[in-house]
């Protein structure tokens, strides 16, 4: 047991190193794939409900009737299932600056990737890096507040559905509400950059 928490202790350096690794791998990756199509269409639901940047689209505010007469929000009726390809709603997209917006928002996620894995060698990048994640990730939790989709929704059926709207989290939310988790992460890279920072900023006073 002592020695576990030996390996644990001395090992932490290279944990919190790890944590910028895996942020990295996460930010390029997902970033990345900003660059495809329906990458792109996929967060349509959370940019267009966004209050900090639904005024990157075109159509955001745009409703239309559904085929059950009810209104909706334009881009539902748009929606491209990933891995089908529908020409019509492409061109919507496209229309919508759905694209442009995301080879934007990929370049931004990206960049913030690479600020964190500089960090293990120069703290004061890697600083940009933990503030950015922190920042992003922030951001990201704001759709569990402004983006119907993260939450199941009650599509009726041959039964009552009793489990539907908060707390329950779709797919989209529970995939939204692990960024908690990249949002304590990019604290504690900024963390150790500053400790870093200062510690070489006082050694050079002496």
């Amino acid at each position: 047991m002592n020695n576990l928490l030996d390996f644990l202790i001395n090992g932490q350096s290279y944990f919190i190193n790890f944590i910028r690794f895996a942020i990295f791998t996460v930010m390029v990756w997902i970033g990345g794939l900003k660059a495809y199509q329906y990458e792109a269409d996929g967060i349509v639901p959370f940019v267009a409900n966004s209050p900090f940047m639904s005024f990157f689209y075109k159509n955001s505010n745009k409703t239309a009737i559904n085929q059950e007469g009810d209104t909706v929000k334009e881009y539902v009726l748009h929606k491209n299932p990933e891995g089908k390809m529908v020409e019509k709603n492409i061109a919507w997209h496209t229309l919508n600056n759905t694209y442009t917006f995301s080879y934007g928002l990929g370049s931004v996620i990206v960049i913030i990737g690479v600020l964190t894995l500089l960090g293990i060698w120069f703290p004061k990048i890697g600083l940009w890096g933990g503030v950015l994640t922190f920042g992003m990730s922030m951001v990201t939790l704001t759709f569990l507040i402004s983006t119907p989709e993260v939450y199941v929704p009650n599509l009726g059926g041959d039964m009552p559905t009793p489990q539907y709207g908060f707390p329950y989290l779709s797919g989209a939310g529970r995939l939204v509400l692990k960024d908690i988790i990249m949002m304590a992460a990019g604290l504690i890279i900024a963390s150790d950059c500053a400790k870093k920072i200062k510690t070489a900023t006082n050694h050079g006073q002496r």
